[in-house]
């Protein structure tokens, strides 16, 4: 079931989005060889609580943290640790879910730790745009194959790098997932047709390499996260959009600036 947003309820995602927006601008003040991926995630935890919101990751399905942070060939769904420390070059992602007041957003940010290699650079620059063409077709009328095609065409077609397939965007609010799937892949004209008043989250995972991951199993955690099956480096952006008649908007904008045509 699709459920149909007020502009109330966008308003409500907007603020809960802004405290999240607030958290991932101010990690980047974080970012830099030394850092556990564990300090990102009581950083983030407490930036969260301290505006009167609730990380929407800790606790859910029982999960324990505040945000899953990714380094490198890791494409998602890796735990903080204090074990795992950044190192200059490294390309980190940073993902994680605000609740506030009972209203979910839902975002991801690449960042490079000191100096990256120009193929990093690259991947991270192809990545964020390839996230923002598909968050242009986000329209009313179009279909959710238009965003992936958009997607898919920039980062595979032009680029030569690989968009992975076994995770995806989703809808949101009034829970964390809701339908439809949002694929960073697709074929144009294809698909669920967009409405105004739904929320999705676009977030396409992009690698230098192949699109196909695997699973890793980390024994000492008991937990199992997500590769590139090739070990090449992986980026990820994620925004949650509102379409509206005015078109896209984006509900959880760090960079204010940027992204004035898509604000509320």
């Amino acid at each position: 079931m699709i459920t149909i947003k007020s502009n109330r309820e966008i308003q409500k995602i907007a603020e809960s989005g802004a405290v999240l927006a607030g958290a991932l601008k101010e990690v980047q003040t974080l970012i830099k060889p030394g850092v556990s991926t564990w300090d990102i995630e009581m950083f983030v935890r407490t930036y969260i609580q301290s505006h009167g919101a609730v990380p929407a990751d800790l606790g859910f399905d029982g999960y324990k943290f505040a945000t899953t942070i990714s380094v490198n060939d890791e494409v998602a769904h890796t735990i903080p640790r204090k074990r795992t420390l950044l190192k200059e070059g490294d390309v980190v992602k940073v993902d994680t879910t605000v609740n506030l007041n009972g209203f979910m957003s839902d975002a991801c940010v690449s960042y490079g730790v000191g100096t990256v290699a120009p193929e990093i650079q690259r991947l991270m620059d192809v990545t964020k745009k390839a996230t923002y063409l598909g968050i242009d077709q986000a329209v009313i009328g179009n279909r959710i194959g238009d965003i992936g095609a958009a997607i898919q065409q920039y980062a595979e077609v032009e680029n030569h790098f690989g968009v992975v397939r076994d995770l995806i965007g989703h809808g949101i609010q009034p829970t964390m997932h809701e339908a439809p799937d949002v694929p960073a892949y697709g074929t144009a004209g294809r698909g669920l047709r967009l409405k105004e008043g739904m929320t999705i989250t676009i977030e396409p995972m992009i690698n230098i390499g192949t699109w196909e991951i695997t699973d890793r199993y980390d024994q000492e955690d008991d937990w199992t996260d997500y590769v590139s099956a090739d070990g090449s480096a992986s980026a990820q952006y994620e925004h949650t959009i509102a379409i509206t008649k005015d078109g896209p908007k984006i509900l959880t904008s760090y960079d204010p600036e940027f992204d004035a045509k898509y604000l509320l």
